[in-house]
Order: C-alpha cells, then structure tokens, then sequence
C-alpha cells in the first residue's frame, strides 16, 4: 500500500522572474527564468519529498511542456504515475517586482481533458491503493465543477482518507459527498457555511457545522499571516504564524497541505499536524518565485511555533 498519493488535474509549469519596476509599454529587463513543475498536487508531493517522505504525484501531461514537467520531477527525486493525453501543457508566470516587493502572477487556461482522461488517472490511483489521497488545485478545461465529489466518493470505495484543497462549486460538491480534511480560507469557509462572511469569533463553530453535517472530519481554516485554525469535533486550536518577510505566495497552500498529510502519515497528532503545516507554509513564502521552501526553514519556523506560538494565539478562537 502507498502511504500518499496526489492528483493534480491541472499541472503547469511554473515560471518565475524579477524586475526593478513593471512598466508598461517598454522593454522590461527580468532576471534569469526559474522553471519548476507546479500544479496544486504537484507542489505537495515535491513539499513531501523535501521532508523526507514518499508519495506518488498522478496527473495527466501533454507536449513538449508536460514531458519538461515529468524531468523535473524525476530530477526532484518524485514518484510519478503520468498519463499522457494530447495537447500542451499550460505554463504559468509569476513577477516579482522588486522595487515594491508586489508579485504578479499571470495563471494560464488548462490542457482540456476529457473526464473519460480524468477517469483513467483515478484508475491509476486504485491501483496504488493510498492510505491518504490529497487533491490540490483547480479543475481543467473539460471535466465539470464537480468532478472532485467523483474524486471524493471513489476515496471512499478505495478506503483512502482524501484530504481536498480547492475553491468554489468544487469545493461544495467535494463537501457534499463528505471526505477526510478539509482546509478553506476564511472565504472558502463563508461559502461552505452559506453565509456573505464571517467574524473572526464565528470561524469556530462555521466549521464545528461542518463537520457535524458529516461533511468532513477535520477542518484547518487558513488564516494568511495569523496561521491556521484546527478544528475536529471534539477541540479548537488555533497555531498562530511566525512573523517573516514574504517573498512569494507561490505554492504556500499546498506547502501547507504537505506538510499536514505528512505529518499525519508519520503518526503526529493533530496539533502537531497542523505546527508542522504552517511552517511549512510559512518557509515558502521566504523564498522568491515557485522555488518552495528550504527544509532547514521549516523546522526553524517549527521550533519557534512550538516554543514561542503560546503567547501569540489569537484570543478569540479561546
């Protein structure tokens, strides 16, 4: 049995430059291209390997671009099940203007692929046969906004804990059918809740609701720089983030989701989880561009959570 595997429908590859100053209508000098193989799964199974632990990324790739994806896995040191399909796949481009410290980032439109395509990679996946399947990231041209309630109840018939990271009526359907973890933004979690917003003192029991209705087991709220929320049936905790200086938000989620599903496939508790996914999340945004973090980063950050974190918890969540 594999302990972890990702999905990733919609990979990219992940370009990334500097610039003093964005300027229109003029020749912009960048510095030297930074390529890396990116896409939601994508970025948690290379965040798992730089912890030191196994998975199996699965995807579709096509073109040129999508057998440069496949080396640069294979570079990383990646386990990858790839099922090639026709067309491109799509390259993506973040700008860092360093003057001002502001990130652009300019998100390509997905190779289109077919469900039957989709389908065929969840075959893959059965055959794997995870402890924990994690879902990261949009959805591609061609597969309806609900493929990720098929992904949801195929984990269940496969008897993995599916642990699910992406946005609107994706989110929802995925929810509907009910799965493992689930980890919204506050936005994420207003939509859930059917509610324009929420307060920082009603984050809490939006997603006890949740989890109540049978729609997942464990929530983590993201909260940006103020760290995350666990949340399960029986406790509230909220993990507060080290103060650091942001280079990039490229890849900070699914750092984030990498480092939970590791630390659960490693035994740790929930809160040490959840310690563990916000360095991990945090030491990414040190970094300029789509590089991901450095390890010795994470468990740095990690120390100071754990030492230090008591004092800066977020008194509303009590």
């Amino acid at each position: 049995m594999t302990k972890i595997v990702t999905l990733t429908l919609n990979p990219a590859l992940d370009k990334s430059t500097e610039i003093e100053q964005l300027i229109p209508e003029q020749k912009l000098r960048c510095s030297p291209m930074r390529v890396d193989a990116g896409g939601g799964g994508i970025n948690v199974s290379k965040a798992i390997r730089r912890l030191g632990g196994d998975s199996v990324a699965v995807f579709p790739f096509g073109g040129q671009n999508g057998m440069v994806l496949c080396n640069l896995l294979e570079q990383e040191g990646v386990s990858i099940k790839a099922l090639e399909v026709v067309g491109e796949t799509r390259e993506n481009m973040a700008v860092r203007e360093s003057s001002t410290n502001a990130q652009y980032r300019f998100t390509m439109p997905g190779l289109a692929l077919t469900e039957q395509d989709a389908d065929k990679c969840l075959d893959i996946i059965g055959q794997l046969k995870p402890r924990y399947l994690v879902a990261s990231g949009s959805l591609p041209p061609g597969l309806r906004e609900t493929y990720y309630e098929k992904v949801a109840s195929f984990a269940k018939e496969i008897d993995a804990k599916f642990i699910l990271d992406t946005s609107g009526r994706a989110l929802q359907a995925a929810a509907d059918e009910g799965l493992y973890l689930l980890k919204p933004n506050l936005q994420e979690l207003s939509a859930l809740s059917e509610k324009p917003s929420l307060e920082m003192n009603q984050v809490d029991d939006a997603a006890l609701d949740i989890i109540r209705m049978g729609r997942c087991e464990v929530v983590v709220v993201s909260l940006g720089a103020q760290g995350a929320l666990l949340v399960t049936a029986d406790r509230v905790e909220h993990v507060p983030a080290p103060m650091v200086k942001k280079l990039t938000t490229v890849g900070a989620g699914d750092s984030m989701v990498a480092g939970m599903v590791w630390a659960l496939s490693e035994g740790k508790s929930f809160q040490e989880m959840v310690q563990i996914g916000v360095a991990c999340g945090s030491a990414t945004t040190l970094n300029p561009g789509t590089r991901l973090f450095r390890t010795e980063d994470v468990w740095r950050l990690y120390e100071w959570i754990t030492t230090y974190g008591e004092r800066y918890r977020i008194r509303d969540f009590s």
